[in-house]
């Protein structure tokens, strides 16, 4: 019990005996008379009404606690623990206003909220007119895609070095998020280098597409190789369209073994490299000799270093191979032998050493 409750005759016997409905009643009553004055109450009458609502909140229902937060959240000046205690509710709809806009929340109290609380509550602050360095550092690494997505696209948001470096990270798997970083203003010319190294050919397209004349000659100056913006296949293949689909999934969260497995039982061969250089960071260039040449094995270390099933490297072996050539089964069980004893350790530093020789 506060002192302030104390001043009301009767108030302090429902919080200590944690009577609901009469609480509720109470809450609704207080809550009417401040709003009713919000705007002429100074510092003193507000910490008044603070102290009167601070034990009477958690009494109330569910929609009782979502009405007051949504009026709070608009208020300059709101009774700042009341305010706090609101946003750290466990229902998103209560605390969502808050955390979206509320003036009256400081970093102190939203960090802890970030650190603590759900994704709902994460995807709430990101919509806030402001986000501090240290408030995004909190996003950017407890957030999933929606989030970190969202924080990205606010214009108010600031980002730190690791902040950044983080979110450049998430955006190597994300052609959505690769975009919407790649076209914030505060983004230097090492970050983006740094985020075009990342992305797939077809979003660093879409990007160039998509940013001011300024931004492209800086993509130009980032990639320095003018041919990645415009060529539209490596070798003799057209790898644009495939790309477009496995983006698709991609940002669609389906890209997975069971696609490649489709593609390549289908025999749509653009479609499995375009998938393989999503899943392994490798250039199209690269798999595509690889994956072309005359011997599996740059299969089997693909396909350790991705972590597939037998049956998956199965099917891209016959994709190599063609409708028409069907290993014997002597043949496929050497293999498969080879699969398994071939170590993850192994395919990782094989993988590492094309990435950096191709």
């Amino acid at each position: 019990m506060t002192p302030a409750t104390a001043l009301i005759p009767g108030l302090d016997g429902i919080v200590r005996h944690r009577d609901a409905e009469r609480g509720l009643e109470a809450t609704r009553r207080i809550a009417d008379l401040f709003f009713e004055d919000a705007g002429r109450l100074r510092p003193e009458h507000i910490n008044l009404f603070d102290g009167l609502l601070i034990d009477l909140v958690p009494l109330a229902d569910q929609q009782t606690r979502i009405d007051l937060a949504e009026r709070l959240s608009r208020l300059a000046r709101a009774p700042r623990a009341v305010v706090g205690q609101l946003a750290r509710d466990d229902e998103v709809a209560v605390a969502g206003p808050l955390l979206r806009r509320s003036p009256v929340l400081d970093d102190d109290v939203l960090i802890d909220v970030a650190r603590d609380k759900g994704q709902g509550h994460l995807l709430a602050m990101a919509e806030r007119p402001r986000l501090s360095a240290d408030m995004t550092d909190v996003l950017v690494r407890r957030g999933d895609r929606d989030v970190v997505r969202r924080t990205a696209a606010n214009p108010g948001a600031a980002f730190s070095e690791p902040g950044y470096t983080e979110l450049i990270n998430r955006a190597s798997f994300d052609g959505v998020l690769t975009l919407t970083v790649g076209k914030r203003e505060d983004l230097s010319d090492d970050h983006l280098k740094r985020l075009l190294d990342g992305a797939l050919d077809v979003v660093k397209r879409r990007l160039f597409d998509v940013v001011g004349p300024e931004r492209q000659a800086k993509i130009r100056q980032a990639l320095a190789m003018p041919g990645d913006l415009t060529g539209a296949s490596a070798g003799q293949r057209n790898f644009v369209p495939a790309q477009r689909i496995i983006l698709a999934l991609y940002e669609a969260n389906t890209l997975d073994e069971a696609a490649l497995l489709g593609f390549a039982r289908a025999y749509r061969y653009e479609e499995v490299i375009a998938a393989l250089a999503a899943m392994t960071g490798l250039k199209l260039a690269t798999l595509d000799r690889l994956v072309s040449g005359d011997r599996h094995d740059p299969l089997l270390i693909l396909g350790r270093k991705v972590g597939l099933d037998w049956g998956t490297v199965q099917a891209l072996i016959a994709l190599r191979l063609g409708r028409k050539r069907v290993p014997a089964q002597r043949d496929i069980d050497a293999i498969k032998l080879n699969y398994a004893r071939l170590l993850s350790s192994t395919a990782e530093r094989v993988v590492a050493f094309w990435r950096t020789r191709h």
